[in-house]
């Protein structure tokens, strides 16, 4: 959703509170789409701090589908998100700002959707799990190893510690 600020930059209001529903039904992170199972309804509050700077504030909630890490299986993953940034507006606001400001603002409109990814994409956890003691996956079959158990041998040795293997084997044949 885009809101239009040139009435807010104008002068004509300080603040400008809006509801705002999330218009995706997924989100990439640049590597892999995820469905987002849940997705509230929130209120964003602009206020005008100066002629050029506005304050931009929301809290939400996404639920996502996202891959357990160790056996691919989807979890719902409640994310919540809490946006607080400053917008400046000026001719002289620094390169590295106006190059964040780019991604979410397109003229004087703010792309409520892209404002949500920046901080969804800050705020994704780094390792999901289907529950703490998933098995994961089986290295050779690929058997869920959560639902049975395979025979396959998947014992990983280092190659270094081989020599110590072989001695091992030795004094189990004596």
């Amino acid at each position: 959703m885009l809101i239009d600020l040139r009435e807010l930059l104008s002068g004509s209001s300080q603040d400008l509170i809006t509801k705002v529903n999330l218009e995706v039904n997924t989100f990439n992170n640049g590597i892999i789409d995820y469905d987002i199972i849940d997705k509230n309804e929130y209120e964003i509050t602009i206020t005008k701090l100066s002629s050029t700077r506005l304050s931009i504030k929301a809290d939400t909630s996404v639920t996502l589908s996202i891959p357990c890490d160790r056996c691919l299986k989807p979890v719902d993953t409640k994310i919540d998100l809490s946006i607080d940034e400053i917008v400046d507006f000026a001719d002289d606001a620094s390169e590295e700002e106006t190059q964040i400001e780019k991604d979410y603002i397109d003229g004087y409109c703010i792309d409520t959707d892209k404002l949500l990814f920046n901080e969804l994409i800050m705020s994704i956890p780094t390792k999901t799990l289907c529950k703490n003691d998933c098995k994961g996956l089986c290295l050779i079959c690929g058997c869920d190893l959560n639902i049975k158990e395979c025979s396959c041998d998947r014992e990983i040795l280092d190659p270094r510690m081989s020599v110590f293997k072989d001695i091992l084997n030795e004094f189990k044949e004596v």
